[in-house]
C-alpha cells in the first residue's frame, strides 16, 4: 500500500453509489484507488485482509475484524422502511415459516434475520444457503431472504404486475416494529485512528447528486428514476441519528445473545 493513495473498497449497489460518487465523478476523482465489487463480503475482505486502508462493509464485520475502527456519522442505514432488505413469502405469515433460503452475500442481514426469529418471533426455522432468485428460493423453502438490488426489484411499484405473486416484508421495517429503533447496515470502517478521507464530506457531495445517481441506475433496476430517488432520499438515510446508533447497539447486543458474534466489541470511532 504506498503512502500517497488510499485504497478504499466498497460494494457497487445503488444505495451506496451517494458514498462513492465524487470518487467516480467528483472532487476526489483519482485521490483514491477505489476496489468496487457487487458483494459486500468482498470488502469485509480485503479489509480483514489489511489491503485496503478503508472499507464501507456491513456493520456486523466490526465484530469479526478486530483492530478496525467505524467512521462516524457516515452510514448506509434506515429509520423506519428500507425496501432494499426483506423476506419473501408465497403469502405465507412469518409466524408460518419453517424454512428459510438466505442469500448470504450480507452477514449484517443474515443475522438480523436469525435475530427477528430467535428474540422477536420466538422459533428457530431450518435456514438454507441459496443464490439470490427469489423463485428458485421459494420452490425450495417457505421464506426468502434478499438483499440489495434484487429486494429493491420485489419491491418497487412494477414488481406488482411481475409474474411471482410474493408477501414481502421489509427488515428495517420488522426491527422497527419490534424495537422502535433504526438500522444501520453498512458503515466505513479504517484501519487508523484517523480516517484516510473525510468520508462525511464525500458523502455530502455525492448526495447533492441525487438525480445523477438516480439516472445512472435506472436501466440497471429497471425501475424509474423518480421511484429511485425517493428510495435514495427516503428509504436510506446515510447520516446516523440517536435512534439508528441506539439500534446498531442493540442489534451488536442481541447478536451476542444469539451466538451470532463471540463478543461484543465497544464501538470505537476514528477522530
Amino acid at each position: 500500500m504506498n503512502g500517497h493513495t488510499p485504497r478504499i473498497a466498497a460494494s457497487s449497489y445503488s444505495n451506496t453509489a451517494p458514498l462513492i460518487w465524487s470518487f467516480l465523478y467528483g472532487s476526489q476523482h483519482g485521490k483514491v484507488e477505489l476496489i468496487l465489487d457487487n458483494a459486500p463480503a468482498r470488502s469485509v475482505e480485503l479489509l480483514s485482509q489489511n489491503r485496503v486502508a478503508a472499507a464501507l462493509t456491513p456493520v456486523i464485520a466490526y465484530q469479526f475484524i478486530s483492530d478496525v475502527r467505524l467512521v462516524p456519522d457516515v452510514c448506509v442505514g434506515a429509520k423506519e422502511q428500507v425496501r432494499s432488505v426483506c423476506l419473501a413469502t408465497r403469502g405465507k405469515p412469518l409466524e408460518s415459516v419453517r424454512s428459510v433460503a438466505l442469500d448470504v452475500s450480507s452477514k449484517t442481514s443474515v443475522c438480523l434475520t436469525k435475530i427477528i426469529f430467535r428474540e422477536f418471533l420466538g422459533f428457530e426455522p431450518e435456514w438454507r444457503e441459496a443464490r439470490p432468485n427469489v423463485e428458485e428460493m421459494l420452490d425450495g423453502s417457505d421464506c426468502a431472504l434478499l438483499i440489495g438490488d434484487p429486494a429493491l426489484r420485489l419491491t418497487s411499484s412494477c414488481a406488482e404486475a411481475s409474474d411471482v405473486p410474493v408477501t414481502t416484508f421489509d427488515l428495517a421495517g420488522l426491527w422497527h416494529g419490534y424495537t422502535g429503533l433504526g438500522f444501520v447496515f453498512a458503515m466505513w470502517m479504517a484501519r487508523e485512528m484517523v480516517a484516510p478521507v473525510d468520508f462525511a464530506a464525500v458523502r455530502n457531495e455525492g448526495l447533492e447528486h441525487i438525480d445523477e445517481i438516480a439516472a445512472n441506475y435506472v436501466n440497471d433496476l429497471g425501475l424509474n428514476a423518480d421511484e429511485l430517488k425517493l428510495y435514495l432520499t427516503g428509504n436510506i438515510f446515510y447520516s446516523i441519528d440517536e435512534e439508528m446508533r441506539a439500534g446498531m447497539k442493540l442489534y451488536f447486543e442481541l447478536a451476542y445473545k444469539h451466538g451470532l458474534i463471540g463478543h461484543n466489541r465497544e464501538l470505537e470511532f476514528t477522530s
